[in-house]
């Protein structure tokens, strides 16, 4: 067999056999298959697209490339939730901390963040001294006795993802529905977890733009998961406008806390108990007036925060952070974006936000950058808010005292106009 074939049939409109795609998987990430040829497949996939059988049997490939995680010495029903990325999303702080109080088992898998999307083992580095670089013998451990672990991706897992990624990165073929599909179902399936719940971002923060090729993306990755014997469904939610309040990674972490102390509401609250919901309800918890009633009550009755409190120590963190978010690092300096007009917010855009958060310093441009886990935005406004010229839309931290470039992307990100706009949902459909 070889790859120049394989390229070409795909380049010409062909559909590759499940032979071909195992091949080269398997011999790229055994270093056998040069990166510029798997980079001219990666293309004309982008431009020709996969069957669903294609993108089904790639994605097993990543899954079978390298160890599955063996769970069977962990009680419970296991689950997950996995995002595909946006402005202010830190709902795994909250979701996997209600959903374990509430009899789940999760150990979870995260990853970092890359361009203008966070990432939720950053916001968790941002409390002092936690560990997410655990060995699988501790994240098995921690999983069992506390119920909650999240750590950092393990390079044993689905190997190939890691590389094709890489590759897709630098060859603008990231935005691609069957190689993101394969990306994030390899990695999730190799976890092997009983359950697992989709979060499909559609809007300007997120890397689908679109309600159809959001729909799309979910369908494909719960056939993908139902074809793998899982229990699975997939939420498509609004990222139009940065989730909750903040943005950053500290900012997130402490919004989180706030939130397990049923402090916070909003859109931010709205997604994190319709997440929790449709987890329990694939765990076989009760129809979802219960699951959404059990949820509310992990928050109101302290169980949800002090899980998050047992995996932060459990992890080497200072829980004393989880019970004082003020404790939590915040940029040395700060500085307030003051309204031009008066009226209402019209809108905020969560592509420039996550660009001004990026400029700042809380983001990464590539991989190995350092972050500013302090730097981020508190908005103060947000859609339907009224606001009068002189009022402060939000607040810019940093520990580089460096704001032009960041205060210029809110203001092109906040559009003010004179009649209030109506709310649409959060959650804006159930793929399962």
């Amino acid at each position: 067999m070889r790859m120049y074939d394989i390229i070409k049939t795909k380049r010409d409109g062909g559909e590759l056999d499940d032979e071909q795609i195992r091949y080269f998987v398997q011999k790229y990430t055994d270093g056998e298959i040069p990166d510029y040829q798997v980079a001219a497949l990666l293309m004309a996939v982008y431009f020709e697209g996969m069957t669903k059988r294609e993108t089904t049997t790639l994605t097993f490939a990543i899954r079978d490339s390298g160890e599955t995680l063996d769970f069977s010495g962990v009680g419970g029903v296991r689950a997950d939730k996995h995002s595909t990325g946006g402005v202010g999303d830190k709902t795994s702080l909250v979701v996997m901390p209600i959903v374990a109080s509430l009899g789940v088992t999760v150990a979870k898998m995260s990853g970092r963040g890359l361009g203008h999307t966070g990432g939720t083992v950053d916001k968790l580095e941002s409390i002092k001294g936690l560990r997410t670089d655990l060995d699988i013998g501790e994240f098995k451990r921690i999983a069992s006795e506390v119920g909650l672990c999240i750590i950092g991706q393990n390079k044993d897992l689905a190997p190939a993802d890691k590389l094709l990624y890489a590759l897709r990165d630098v060859t603008a073929t990231v935005d691609s529905i069957p190689l993101i599909a394969s990306s994030i179902m390899g990695k999730k399936l190799a976890a092997n977890d009983d359950c697992i719940v989709l979060d499909v971002k559609v809007g300007s923060g997120a890397f689908m733009k679109t309600l159809d090729d959001a729909r799309a993306l979910a369908e494909i990755c719960v056939d993908i998961g139902r074809a793998a014997g899982k229990k699975i469904s997939a939420l498509i939610t609004d990222m139009s406008e940065p989730l909750g309040n903040s943005i950053g990674n500290s900012l997130e972490v402490a919004e989180a806390i706030e939130t397990l102390r049923g402090n916070t509401g909003g859109d931010f609250l709205e997604l994190c108990i319709g997440l929790s919901a449709e987890i329990l309800s694939l765990c076989g918890f009760g129809d979802e007036e219960k699951c959404l009633s059990a949820a509310k009550k992990a928050i109101a009755d302290g169980s949800a925060l002090e899980k998050f409190a047992r995996m932060v120590k459990a992890q080497g963190g200072d829980e004393r952070c989880i019970y004082d978010p003020s404790l939590l690092e915040r940029g040395k300096f700060s500085r307030e974006v003051i309204a031009r007009s008066s009226g209402y917010i019209m809108g905020v855009d969560a592509e420039k936000y996550g660009e001004a958060c990026l400029a700042l310093g809380a983001g990464r441009n590539k991989t190995d950058d350092e972050i500013d886990r302090g730097a981020g935005i508190i908005l103060r406004r947000k859609k339907g808010d009224k606001v009068f010229a002189g009022e402060v839309i939000a607040t810019l931290f940093s520990n580089r005292n460096e704001f032009d470039e960041a205060e210029r992307k809110v203001m092109d990100g906040t559009l003010i106009g004179e009649e209030r706009p109506t709310h649409g949902k959060i959650i804006l459909e159930r793929i399962v």
